[in-house]
Parts: C-alpha cells; structure tokens; sequence
C-alpha cells in the first residue's frame, strides 16, 4: 500500500469507497472483520492516504458493501487510473533521487601487456544503489570478455519462483541478449537493467493484478494500448468451480480469487463448466484507440474430463451479474454475443479512459481450450492483439455428471457434494 498519495486519482477512487460503505450502513470494525482486514486499512483507503496494491482487496469491500455491477465498474476504472498515477509519482521520484551528478573519474592512459598487447581498462561509473550490482556484473562482463549472458530472476507477483510449470532460464555461453520471458513489467516505473533478465512465471496466468498487460506489434511499432487478464473472476466463491485430476486427499483448501491462478497451476486444475475472464483495456498514451472488434478462437474440442469437480466456496447467495459478453464453447463456431445489458463493440479507450469487460465462457459438453484477439485501430494504425493465459490458451471443460466435492467453513477437508 502506498501511504500519503494524496492525488486527485486517489481521492476520486476513496470517494467512492466512502459512498459505498455509508450507503450500506456498516461500521468500519464490521467491515474489518468480514474482510479479515484491520480497521485502520480501511480507514486509510475510505479517506485517500493509502491505495490497495491490487484491486481484488477493494472489489472485495465493494462487494460487502453491496455494489452494482455499473458501480463494481466504475470502482474498477477509477482504481487503474489512480495506480497508474501512483506509478508516474514513484518513477519522478526515483529519477529525482538518481538526478546528482556523476564525479568525473581520471583514467590512466592504457599500459602495455608483454609483448605489445594493450591492456584495456574498464571504468565503472558510480550508479545508483538499486543499479549498482548490475553495473558491476555488467563491467565483469566486458572485462573478461567472455560474452555470458547472465541471468537473473525476479520472483512473480504471486511470491515466488516455483509454482510448477515456472520457466527456467540457464546461463549460456553464447554472446547475445536474452529478452524478457513471457510477463511485462509490473510497474511504469521498472527500467531495463544491463544485463540481460528472464523473468520466471507461472504456468498458469495472473494479473494481477496487477493484472498483465500484453500488446503486439504492429508495422510501425509497439501497440499503443496494453491488456491485463485476470483468468477466474469469482462473482461469489461459489460461481468458481475447477475440474482437479485428484483425490480429496490430496486437493489443498479452495482458493480465493486473487490465489486461483496459483492454485490451479498447483493442481493441474482446469475451470469447470464456465469460466469467466476480465479484461482491462488501456491505451499507453493520449491518442484515443478504437477497439473495433473481440473474437473468439477454440483452439482445441474434446470430451469433458472424467475428473473430480472442486468447488470455491459454498452456501453463498445468488451471484452479481456482471454486463459482460457470453461465449457458448458448445457451438459449432463458437462467437462473442453481449449479455446483462453491455453494448457491443466498438469502444475508444486511452491512458486516462481504460475499460474493463467481462467474457464468461461456458461448455456443458466437451472440454474445450480457446483464445481470444482484440481488433484495434488508431489514426491511420491497426492491429490485432492476441490475448490467452499467459501464452497458453484459456482452458474450460464440461462437469456434468462429475463427481463433486465442497469445503465447508470450519472444516479441514473436501466433502462428498450431496448428489455429486
């Protein structure tokens, strides 16, 4: 969280915090408690000082203080904006603290080796203290001339490098740059380092929530918008349903939404019945980007898994309908239609005006993996960006006849669905 923000983004976004908790006539302390939160965080976000890292924590006040799916929206919209300017703030300010000027360092005219050879000496100016290790194993580098690629890892937005199916990045001997694998840069202030970075992640997607942007492309340059997917969007626990290949016994607690992801890499879990996706559209500059059009792709269609059906959550009540868009995976070509009202495309987003849409997919026959591509144009520019889980298609199967299993409160372990 990130204290004393005090911009107008952040107030904006506490505002509607605040008209959401006085309209639903709780206390501070009741909230606190249902959340599993403190009250002084609460306190902290209703009045400006502090914004939540990730949005999941204020969908879930929102949804305790009983939001509308328009205001679930725009509570969402208005987050984007105020993290993005939490992001511009942080990186002023590490310019600021990199802005003292480098003393000039004299260097000695190059000796001579035995035999003629000339000596080459490396200077490494002083850098920054975040930079430093990366200047000294860059200058390593060159004075030994040895063209290692060094590879260095960051630990995913999830706590750490090793969910099954994480990539593995290997110091190699051949001279080159290793580029950045598979997730961009969480932050607008995170900058490229000297040496060459592989980021380990998961098999299965976030975002994150810092949900994950992604943009192709195009013939004259980089796409000017990015897309964050946030893969199982829980209405309530009991909407998410997963298809694990294992016996109760060996099937850990469910999961919240912001820890699916993790889970379901754990165990191999496919999304069950339905799976709803969330998008969030933003353009990266001023220009406004038309999005012309989204479709859907299947990928691969076979028989449903005779696998054992978890579910999230039990005994909750009837769940928020979101507007958002319907895919029937059991169709013969399978298309984006709107439902609960959402207008169809096309729609204008840019860096201050993002969107956030809502795809739920769903199968009672087969097990069906599938994809997405956005159509955008802007100016006299176009392109198409492809959108999946995190380079592998979303995955949803039928749980019909399945035998089911729910995780009661209070409980230590899966019990026998009545009837599943």
């Amino acid at each position: 969280m990130s204290e004393g923000t005090g911009a107008a983004e952040t107030e904006e976004f506490a505002r509607l915090l605040r008209e959401l908790k006085t309209r639903s006539g709780l206390s501070y302390g009741t909230l606190a408690k249902r959340l599993h939160t403190s009250t002084s965080t609460l306190h902290r976000y209703c009045n400006g000082t502090a914004l939540p890292h990730e949005y999941m924590a204020a969908e879930r006040f929102a949804r305790m203080c009983r939001a509308t799916p328009e205001e679930l929206v725009e509570l969402h919209r208005s987050w984007i904006l105020a993290d993005a300017a939490r992001g511009r703030r942080a990186e002023r300010a590490e310019r600021a603290a990199e802005s003292p000027a480098i003393p000039v360092v004299p260097v000695a005219p190059p000796a001579e080796e035995e035999g003629g050879a000339p000596v080459v000496a490396v200077v490494a100016e002083p850098a920054p203290p975040r930079r430093r290790r990366s200047a000294l194993i860059a200058c390593a580098a060159a004075v030994a001339l040895l063209g290692t690629v060094v590879v260095v890892t960051r630990p995913t937005i999830w706590g750490g490098g090793n969910d099954p199916g994480a990539a593995t990045a290997a110091t190699t001997g051949a001279t080159g740059t290793a580029g950045t694998a598979g997730v961009p840069e969480p932050s607008p202030s995170a900058s490229a380092t000297a040496v060459a970075t592989a980021t380990a992640t998961p098999a299965v997607a976030v975002t994150a929530t810092a949900p994950s942007p992604s943009a192709s492309p195009s013939a004259d340059g980089p796409a000017p918008l990015t897309v964050g997917t946030r893969p199982y969007v829980y209405n309530d626990p009991c909407s998410q349903h997963f298809l694990v290949n294992s016996a109760p016994a060996q099937v850990g607690p469910p999961a919240p939404e912001r820890d699916a992801p993790r889970w379901a890499a754990a165990y191999g879990a496919v999304s069950a019945g339905g799976q709803e996706v969330a998008l969030t559209v933003q353009g990266t500059g001023s220009d406004t980007v038309v999005l012309e059009a989204l479709h859907v792709r299947v990928t691969a269609k076979g028989a449903p898994l005779a696998w054992n059906d978890y579910s999230m959550g039990v005994g909750c009540g009837g769940g928020i309908e979101t507007k958002s868009f319907d895919i029937d995976l059991d169709r013969g070509s399978p298309v984006i239609t709107v439902k609960g009202g959402q207008r169809d495309f096309p729609y204008k987003v840019s860096e201050s005006d993002p969107e956030v849409f809502y795809i739920t997919a769903h199968t009672k026959a087969h097990d069906v993996r599938w994809d997405l591509t956005l159509d955008w144009s802007s100016g006299s520019r176009r392109g198409t960006i492809p959108i999946d889980n995190k380079g592998t298609p979303f995955r949803t199967s039928a749980n019909v006849n399945r035998p089911g299993y729910d995780y009661p409160p209070g409980s230590s372990e899966w019990i026998k669905r009545m009837g599943g």
